[in-house]
């Protein structure tokens, strides 16, 4: 598997970019792609599609976007953009907007990234660490950053340090959790790793697995899940499948993921 800074060359960051909607801002990342080699033109035209089509799912935290699109042959190879806005755009998100940063991904495939969107989900998802990339005065210094030069760090946006931990569930019992997008590669491999952070600080990571899939699989699985967690406009696409679905506004936050999670084990 490949690395975050491996995915996200410098040259594939820039700063203080303009954009007058959030078409332009996507189309900045794209280009991006495509100067690196990663891409063809075609693939920005279809990042652009899947936020007409399905919606602004892809703004998965306060002022984040993360556009992408299925694996295509438009993809010339897994990569990635960073974009970071001069002024915000609205995407159209009902509590995430206007955003200031859109992270592009291009994946060939659905494995090859994953260790690179959770060190990503852990970088956003930290306090510290996300002031820093906003604060960044050069892409080189955005990208020492984001290769593991973090400041020090803050307090995780996670939940009260005196809340308890639940109680292990049903002895001998596993259940299975799937995090939906609309194409299974992109953000909900970034619930998915959210998720596990907190499956893991609740000791429960041997009784719940996670799976990242896409709206049309996930209507196949629900029946072997104990819930679905995803956006609300991915939600609103699955309609009812058997299994509750429960909307997560920012899939960065571990404490809105937690809460999430209590409700569905009633804990």
């Amino acid at each position: 598997m490949e690395d975050l800074k491996d995915l996200l060359p410098v040259e594939a960051v820039r700063l203080d970019v303009r954009a007058a909607d959030w078409r332009e801002a996507i189309g900045a990342a794209g280009r991006l792609m495509v100067e690196t080699g990663a891409t063809t033109d075609e693939y920005t035209r279809e990042m652009v599609a899947n936020v007409e089509e399905n919606g602004p799912y892809i703004v998965i935290a306060p002022g984040v976007a993360f556009a992408h699109s299925r694996p295509s042959p438009a993809v010339l190879s897994t990569g990635m953009s960073w974009v970071r806005l001069a002024e915000p755009v609205e995407f159209g998100h009902e509590s995430n907007d206007p955003v200031t940063l859109v992270v592009a991904l291009a994946a060939q495939d659905s494995a090859a990234h994953t260790s690179a969107m959770a060190s990503l989900a852990r970088l956003l998802g930290d306090p510290a660490t996300a002031a820093a990339l906003a604060a960044a005065p050069t892409p080189e210094a955005l990208h020492a950053v984001l290769a593991g030069e973090r400041p020090e760090e803050g307090p995780e946006k996670s939940g009260p340090a005196t809340a308890s931990e639940p109680a292990e569930p049903r002895a001998g019992s596993l259940h299975k959790i799937l995090t939906v997008c609309g194409n299974g590669v992109g953000t909900s491999l970034f619930l998915k790793n959210t998720l596990e952070q907190v499956l893991d600080r609740w000791g429960w990571s041997r009784f719940v697995t996670v799976e990242a899939t896409d709206t049309i699989s996930a209507k196949g699985k629900a029946s072997e899940a104990v819930a679905l967690l995803t956006s609300r406009e991915i939600a609103r696409t699955l309609g009812d499948v058997g299994r509750p679905v429960k909307v997560v506004q920012d899939f960065t936050s571990t404490a809105e993921v937690d809460a999430v999670l209590r409700d569905t084990y009633d804990v």
